[in-house]
């Protein structure tokens, strides 16, 4: 029985996904198309059911629906550069596409999968909805007490770059791979490492 390298797949099974190169990609993938797909059934729902700017009691006074239209970033910051969004989406969606090709870790794969579904979904807002594509405002309905008005996509953002914060913490990088020192090793790294032993 040899002693276990500093550097190993994590054994909560982080690096589970390394074993299969097309696995993590497609958990990515799926769970992307599946926040999109719930971020726009939750979007269109409220455009058909609801007046912009009615409020509805769901769990008072934790939880209310208040339909509103924002034109801006996340609490309505910048809402006279709606384009510049739009760009910025385009380039952090074509990134996580970028990584999804190269992630190796079933937990990155589910933290990038719900920043990309995220990104898509308001996305999807800007190019498509009114005023004007690529100007589009995005639709907001969920409102907590002392909070800003979000949605699903939003959600899913947030959940997916907490987890990526939790990984990095915890040392785990892109491909599966832990270190105890809390810094990822690349690869290549690891193979100069093994060849000088």
């Amino acid at each position: 029985m040899t002693p276990s390298s500093p550097q190993t797949p994590d054994s909560t099974g982080a690096g589970t996904g390394r074993a299969r190169r097309g696995v993590p990609a497609f958990i990515m993938l799926a769970l992307a198309a599946a926040a999109v797909v719930f971020d726009q059934l939750t979007k269109l729902w409220v455009v058909r059911t609801m007046t912009e700017g009615q409020v509805i009691d769901v769990l008072p006074p934790v939880l209310r629906w208040h339909f509103i239209r924002n034109p801006g970033a996340a609490f309505s910051i910048g809402t006279d550069y709606t384009w510049v969004f739009t760009i910025i989406m385009v380039l952090v969606s074509g990134f996580l596409v970028y990584l999804m090709f190269r992630v190796r870790s079933l937990a990155w794969a589910t933290a990038l999968g719900l920043v990309l579904g995220g990104a898509l979904g308001n996305l999807t807002d800007r190019l498509f909805r009114e005023p004007s594509f690529g100007q589009g405002h995005v639709v907001d309905f969920i409102a907590l007490p002392n909070f800003a008005i979000f949605n699903i996509a939003d959600s899913c953002v947030v959940c997916g770059v907490i987890l990526v914060c939790l990984l990095t913490l915890r040392g785990i990088g892109i491909d599966g791979v832990r270190t105890p020192s809390g810094k990822t090793v690349s690869t290549e790294q690891r193979n100069d490492d093994e060849a000088t032993r």
